[in-house]
């Protein structure tokens, strides 16, 4: 991970803790995809993609989570939620970090 995908995952980290969330795991990884941030609000476990962008030159943070990338962190959570006693309620959703480090928390973010 490069050093601004670091820190743009450090400040939604923090800024989602700060929102009363509780973090389950970060980076998880397997060979279908990853997830930066799986946290827990409530009873609901929550898959968070980070995304930054710089500028908006080629489109902001949302439009960089492509379909591609939807369906690998869809196949990674399939394989977390396969590594549990039980299956809690789950949601997607997304934090865009822009250019000045402020988190944008989009909730349910893949729905369409």
């Amino acid at each position: 991970m490069n050093p601004d995908g670091a820190q743009a995952e450090a400040l939604a980290l923090s800024f989602l803790l700060g929102q009363g969330l509780e973090l389950k795991a970060r980076n998880y990884a397997c060979r279908s995809g990853e997830i930066d941030l799986i946290l827990l609000e409530g009873e609901t476990l929550v898959f968070v993609e980070v995304r930054m962008r710089r500028s908006q030159a080629f489109g902001g943070a949302a439009e960089s989570i492509t379909r591609r990338k939807r369906a690998r962190l869809l196949s990674a959570a399939r394989h977390y939620l396969a590594h549990q006693r039980e299956i809690p309620a789950c949601r997607f959703d997304a934090v865009l970090v822009d250019a000045q480090g402020e988190p944008t928390w989009i909730k349910n973010a893949f729905d369409e």
